[in-house]
């Protein structure tokens, strides 16, 4: 199952009025692809109908955060906001987490590929444990949006659509990415960049931590620049 990340209101994106990669390149091809809007000439009244319910639903998150939130949480949710959108995949995202998992458990020793079912791995299992202080907290512990306002806890709560998600922080999330970086890689900005280039098709656990590390990165300094949530799509 492919891993899309997106940045941009809430609103676009569960109304569908946006396209992954995929569908782009399919559209520019004059291929079929999938339409996420399922009628596109409505897609105005479409966000006009979910709006108030993004609305609604953010203004009883930030009452039930209250003093945890170090700013209102406010974001652009009309039609003319700004949306981007990449790819860093399963492998690529888990092969992130599971390096950051490493990271703060330098005795074990890391796989050279992405194991099968990764996200029982020992490493992380230990990093997500009661108790532990992980030192990338938004990016190990299953979190699927990130809000583009500063705090330290990640929870558990519903979304706009009544579903059970975990959600974190863009702006600590960017930090947790820096701090990884300069404790493993210490990569410049143009060696990152060139991370998110290319990813080989059998690459080992490291190169497609490094593509999936660009990608976030390059979508958390969006998200946090521009004041727009961050949100997984699977």
């Amino acid at each position: 199952m492919a891993l899309d990340v997106y940045v941009g209101s809430l609103t676009r994106y569960y109304a569908g009025v946006w396209e992954n990669l995929v569908e782009k390149a399919a559209r520019e091809r004059g291929a079929q692809h999938r339409v996420r809007s399922a009628r596109p000439a409505d897609a105005a009244k479409s966000q006009d109908r979910i709006r108030p319910k993004v609305i609604a639903w953010r203004a009883a998150l930030a009452k039930a955060l209250g003093d945890r939130l170090s700013a209102p949480l406010e974001w652009d949710e009309t039609a003319t906001a700004p949306w981007y959108t990449h790819r860093p995949g399963w492998d690529g995202f888990g092969s992130l987490v599971l390096w950051a998992a490493y990271a703060e458990h330098k005795a074990l020793r890391m796989p050279e590929t992405l194991p099968e079912e990764w996200d029982q791995d020992i490493a992380l299992t230990r990093s997500t444990a009661d108790g532990f202080r992980s030192r990338y907290s938004h990016l190990v512990r299953n979190v699927e949006m990130w809000l583009p306002v500063a705090f330290e806890i990640t929870f558990e709560g519903e979304d706009v659509e009544g579903r059970r998600a975990v959600m974190g922080s863009v702006t600590t999330l960017r930090r947790q990415l820096a701090d990884l970086n300069a404790a493993t890689w210490k990569a410049s900005a143009a060696d990152v960049a060139a991370w998110g280039q290319v990813l080989a098709e059998e690459g080992s656990l490291e190169e497609r931590a490094r593509f999936a590390f660009a990608i976030l990165t390059a979508l958390a300094e969006r998200a946090q620049t521009e004041r727009l949530p961050m949100k997984l799509d699977h």
